[in-house]
């Protein structure tokens, strides 16, 4: 029995080493972190239960028999983080660089098909080159069964990538199917086809960082939802998003202890400058609105005309969509629609209440925006809104003007509550547009068309830029004082917290893609 014990044990051992001992310090001489060390930082101290430690790879072609390595490049098994059950892989790149073969595939969906049947997050370390090309069609049918996993789990347990190291290929479709992505700056990249291949194809010289490094895809391609520094704050990452989400589809996120004061916020008056044309960072509003220091933004470097991410309010988890007037002046077009839809879309799959911030003076025009489908892709924030069933408030801050209006959450598109403060105005176009159609005919035949204009302008103006047209129809159901603000939505997100809507029978529906 002894011996058996021990032979257990050099087998855990040999396990633990992953590809060796000159491997992994070749892998540190990079400054990452191995596969086993992420997993033990991320989880709870003592927490990890591993699956499938003594796997190996059944392959006997090119002389593989004789690299045989437990686990076959991948770490698999269950834990807690901050005391709440996780599921869990991490490729290590020191075994074949931490290629997929069958079995490591079926380690992987071993524990997806756990996380589903146990409504607990899933989150996938990915250091990989891709397939293992000495396993040919067993490799690439390893990566299918996963993408079919990846979508059966999609909006019933939260599901978050971590690229912290080469992922090519196949490979970055199951990150691009899950709920978010993080990457490392300068260690991590993704691409379909490698620099080599788009020389040869393209004849464009391009390098792994500039094709798919972090920054191109936080900035550029929108495929990457957080950026972090270094390997342990990507970690660190992973565990703050997951303190705004709640386990699976059928939970909500657990509320912190709060008791509801004065919560009267002075500095909400002066943010909105008196010329409507005037700039201001929608930040400040969230800053006054929410928990101190609690709010968490999503796709920060990406459409940012377009505001999304995670905060607190009053200890509750809320997902907030805010127009920026910072850049393009809060216009929406197809990057910022593609961003708000796919946020709104997340927050209602997992029970999480949306609080839109509206200043947006409408879509942005131009061939550029046309061209690149900026109908169908504005559709798409316009459908998340009107199938999204939890809680919905919006605040409109200053500018709701035309088609935008309807899209940013209006209460013609199932909006719980609207309010507006009273530097709000709601209208089609701006007053000097909108004069200069209506008034056409009277600016052309007056004596002074130029103090026509302005006369019309502000005729118009009085009658529209202001919330008070749209509150008498029962559009806004309260104009209130920004420094109300927080308050009113403490209390009105407490008394959405049962909503319930019953909906139309369906398979589900059509979103324009």
């Amino acid at each position: 029995m002894e011996n058996k014990i021990k032979e257990l044990n050099d087998k855990i051992e040999l396990a633990k080493l992953g590809g060796g001992e000159k491997r992994i310090a070749s892998h540190h001489s990079k400054k990452k972190l191995t596969a086993r060390e992420r997993v033990e930082y991320l989880l709870d101290e003592g927490s990890f239960e591993e699956i499938g430690m003594l796997v190996t790879h059944r392959t006997t072609d090119f002389g593989m028999e004789k690299e045989l390595f437990y686990g076959d490049g991948v770490i698999t098994g269950y834990g807690t983080i901050h005391g709440r059950l996780v599921y869990i892989f991490a490729q290590d790149f020191t075994v074949f660089g931490g290629s997929l073969s069958e079995t490591h595939a079926e380690k992987i969906c071993k524990v997806m098909d756990m996380a589903l049947r146990n409504g607990a997050p899933m989150i996938g370390l990915n250091d990989s080159g891709g397939a293992r090309i000495q396993e040919g069609v067993r490799s690439l049918g390893g990566y299918a069964d996963i993408f079919y996993r990846n979508v059966q789990s999609s909006g019933v347990i939260p599901q978050i990538s971590a690229i912290m190291g080469p992922c090519a290929g196949g490979a970055v479709y199951s990150p691009a199917m899950t709920d978010f992505t993080l990457m490392v700056e300068g260690n991590s990249y993704m691409f379909v086809t490698g620099p080599n291949v788009v020389k040869t194809v393209t004849n464009e010289e391009v390098t792994s960082e500039e094709l798919g490094g972090a920054s191109t895809h936080s900035t550029k391609s929108g495929v990457a939802h957080i950026t972090s520094t270094n390997g342990i704050e990507c970690l660190e990452d992973i565990k703050k998003l997951l303190s705004y989400i709640p386990q699976n589809n059928r939970e909500t996120t657990p509320n912190l202890p709060f008791e509801i004061k004065e919560e009267i916020r002075l500095e909400l008056d002066s943010i909105v400058p008196e010329n409507a044309n005037k700039p201001y960072d929608m930040h400040d509003v969230i800053k006054g609105i929410i928990d101190e220091e609690s709010f968490y933004e999503i796709h920060k470097d990406f459409a940012e005309n377009i505001i999304v991410g995670f905060a607190r309010l009053g200890g509750r988890s809320i997902g907030i969509v805010a127009n920026q007037p910072m850049f393009l002046a809060g216009c929406l077009d197809v990057k910022s629609s593609i961003k708000g839809a796919r946020f709104v879309r997340f927050c209602d799959c997992f029970n999480i209440p949306l609080l839109v911030l509206e200043d947006v003076p409408g879509f942005l025009p131009g061939t550029d925006q046309e061209w690149n489908g900026i109908i169908v892709h504005g559709a798409k924030l316009l459908y998340a809104f009107s199938e999204a069933t939890v809680p919905r408030i919006t605040v409109i801050t200053r500018k709701a003007y035309g088609g935008a209006y309807d899209v940013m959450n209006s209460k013609h598109i199932g909006a719980d509550l609207n309010f507006a403060w009273p530097s709000a105005e709601i209208a089609v176009m701006g007053a000097k547009g909108a004069s200069e159609i209506i008034f056409k005919k009277e600016i052309a035949e007056a004596s002074d068309p130029a103090t026509k204009l302005l006369e019309k302008e502000v005729e118009y103006a009085t009658l529209f830029a202001n919330p008070y047209t749209a509150a008498q129809r029962g559009f806004i159901d309260e104009v209130i004082l920004p420094r109300n603000t927080r308050r009113k939505l403490i209390k009105a997100f407490s008394m959405l917290e049962n909503k319930e809507v019953n909906l139309p029978k369906r398979k589900h529906g059509n979103i324009p893609l």
